[in-house]
């Protein structure tokens, strides 16, 4: 595999396998911590619904940690790679999706507990590809596996999860997953690829970035969703209404993603701010700032040419960010972002009208809503 010239190739710094870690962000307790900050922020109903939705999935959420906790990377430097992501925890967004969507059918059967693992493991060997392409040094706050073992093995480490996955996937066994998850993970490489083509341009049009968007980040909330739904047995129409449902969820979620690489707290996101301009990535606050302030231009070409891990200039950041909130780019992502989220919840109607169709809607609101 040829790596790209953007990424120089990092020495690894020690090859016996680490201890494994003990921070684990994606248990029971982030939801109840999210719901517990919903609540300071003024939002009591949002705060309450999590703490609700915290209780109504601690076991299937216990499960998927144990499971990820089990699972045993060769050991090699490879293996340490694929391992060393896992270990940092997180928020376990798409196995959550995995669970809810099955509890509007049957319940979280053994297979949707594979089906839920699977998901979590292709989304954690796409960001040990990203940050070998991205040149990125921390993630989750803590140095990247490319950092620690070196990009080759970084690379490796998250092809190793990828069949890990497929794997997983298999041996659950639920029809219409399979083949769906290999669709999935070619639309996500193809939108890699547009991404790729559009690296380091500041005319980088809206049709690119949603398009990066619905292949990089809604295509697996889609399959994590509609498999979900066909591990608790729902009808083909209930589960492409998940699917429908995770690409609008996958879209809000990227663009406050993206709000928060450049408007966030970087103790609370866990990377630098300004890191997705400088790993050349035009996202949609910028492309609406600089289309209503094309003076703009120039600043972020100059943040662009900054070469990590030197920040960018503070004066430059100062006057992005107030352009952000001058031409109204950064309101009208979130506006844009909650509209994804009200149409994530329409379209759940032809699902059952129980607890797990009002907790995919909370969870809706609450990634709109999110600060990390």
């Amino acid at each position: 595999m040829i790596l790209p010239e953007t990424a120089t190739e990092i020495r690894p710094t020690r090859s016996a396998r680490p201890e494994k870690a003990t921070r684990r962000l994606g248990s029971p307790a982030l939801l109840s911590r999210l719901g517990s900050l919903a609540a300071d922020r003024g939002l009591r109903r949002l705060g309450d619904r999590l703490l609700g939705l915290a209780d109504f999935v601690t076991t299937d959420l216990k499960a998927v940690e144990a499971a990820l906790e089990s699972i045993l990377p060769p050991d090699n430097l490879v293996g340490n790679a694929a391992g060393h992501l896992l270990g940092l925890g997180g928020k376990r967004l798409r196995p959550l999706c995995v669970a809810l969507a099955s509890r509007a059918g049957s319940g979280f059967s053994p297979a949707a507990l594979e089906l839920a693992v699977a998901a979590e493991l292709v989304h954690n060997a796409t960001l040990l590809h990203d940050d070998v392409v991205d040149a990125s040094d921390t993630r989750r706050g803590q140095g990247t596996a490319r950092v620690e073992y070196g990009n080759a093995a970084s690379i490796f480490g998250g092809d190793w999860l990828l069949i890990e996955a497929l794997k997983r996937v298999r041996r659950a066994a639920v029809p219409g997953t399979l083949d769906p998850l290999l669709d999935t993970i070619e639309e996500m490489i193809l939108a890699e690829s547009v991404q790729l083509e559009n690296r380091g341009r500041v005319d980088t049009s809206r049709a690119a970035y949603f398009e990066v968007a619905e292949g990089k980040t809604a295509a697996l909330f889609r399959w994590a969703l509609a498999s979900g739904g066909r591990a608790g047995g729902l009808g083909e129409a209930s589960c492409q209404a998940l699917a429908e449902y995770g690409r609008h969820l996958g879209v809000a979620f990227q663009v406050v993603d993206d709000l928060l690489d450049l408007t966030g707290e970087t103790g609370k996101t866990g990377k630098a701010l300004f890191s997705d301009l400088q790993e050349g990535k035009m996202t949609y606050p910028l492309i609406l700032a600089q289309e209503r302030d094309p003076g703009l231009r120039s600043a972020l070409a100059e943040i662009l040419s900054v070469e990590t891990p030197q920040p960018p200039p503070a004066a430059l950041c100062e006057r992005v960010i107030a352009a952000l909130h001058d031409t109204g780019a950064v309101a009208d992502c979130r506006a844009f972002a909650h509209r994804r989220a009200l149409k994530a919840v329409e379209v759940l109607a032809p699902l059952p009208n129980g607890r797990a169709r009002q907790a995919l809607a909370t969870v809706a609101e609450a990634t709109v809503q999110r600060n990390r």
